[in-house]
């Protein structure tokens, strides 16, 4: 069985640009109207990877292979649960926008610069930080 974990996100690279959502605006969600990254909840017994690429293609309808996972980590939990997260940078070419097929979760998504997302105050932080992480290991 794989190791316990809670869920996965995963910052995808499209050409230059990062693929984010708008999440619900509602009160019983966590993190209402703000920008996120796609990926949820781990289902049975899926590894992190398959976690993340159902959830991709669940949300934004992108079947994404296994080899376009450019870096992968393991952080401690944002929510508290013993278990952690996964977090994955995936990068596509440009190309793959026209791909996009958005599901029926949150309010819509858009193609945004990194370093906009960075800065925003609209989004997710701790998805910024572990993005910032990545960058600052991977900094071509």
């Amino acid at each position: 069985m794989p190791e316990d974990f809670h869920g996965a996100k995963a910052a995808i690279l499209i050409g230059d640009d990062l693929l984010v959502t708008l999440r619900d605006d509602r009160p019983d969600i966590p993190y209402p109207n703000l920008w996120d990254l796609p990926g949820g909840g781990r289902e049975g017994n899926e590894t992190p990877e398959q976690t993340v690429l159902r959830e991709i293609c669940e949300e934004v309808g992108l079947t994404i292979p296994e080899h376009n996972i450019i870096w992968r980590r393991a952080f401690p939990s944002h929510t508290g649960e013993h278990d952690p997260g996964w977090f994955f940078v995936i990068r596509l070419p440009a190309t793959a926008a026209a791909d996009i097929v958005f599901g029926d979760e949150g309010q819509g998504w858009r193609l945004i610069a990194l370093d906009a997302y960075l800065s925003q105050t609209d989004a997710i932080p701790f998805l910024q930080h572990r993005l910032r992480i990545w960058l600052t290991e991977n900094p071509s």
